[in-house]
């Protein structure tokens, strides 16, 4: 078994407060659950209107497989419809013991 994680920084530069935060992070973590079976959350940057953090986690049999599903998700959102700029992500993949 293999954990993939993946921490992505984004930036909102249109938005204007929490509630539009709000809203374009609700459709953005709808749309990474449903496509690819992650669980994904905001983890940071809570209070700040124009900066998100999001966490993004998989569980696979395949170190590849879960880095290619995070690359997927990382893709996806860099090319998602929203006026938002990725900032920078790191993907990390933790064996089982």
């Amino acid at each position: 078994m293999n954990v993939g994680v993946c921490k992505v920084r984004l930036r909102l530069p249109e938005n204007h407060s929490l509630k539009g935060k709000r809203r374009v992070l609700s459709s953005i973590t709808t749309r990474v659950k449903n496509n690819y079976n992650v669980s994904i959350a905001e983890v940071g940057d809570q209070d700040v209107w124009q900066s998100v953090t999001l966490g993004v986690v998989c569980v696979s049999n395949s170190a590849r497989q879960a880095s290619e599903i995070l690359l997927k998700v990382v893709n996806f959102i860099r090319q998602s419809k929203f006026a938002i700029e990725m900032l920078d992500y790191e993907i990390e993949i933790v064996p089982s013991l």
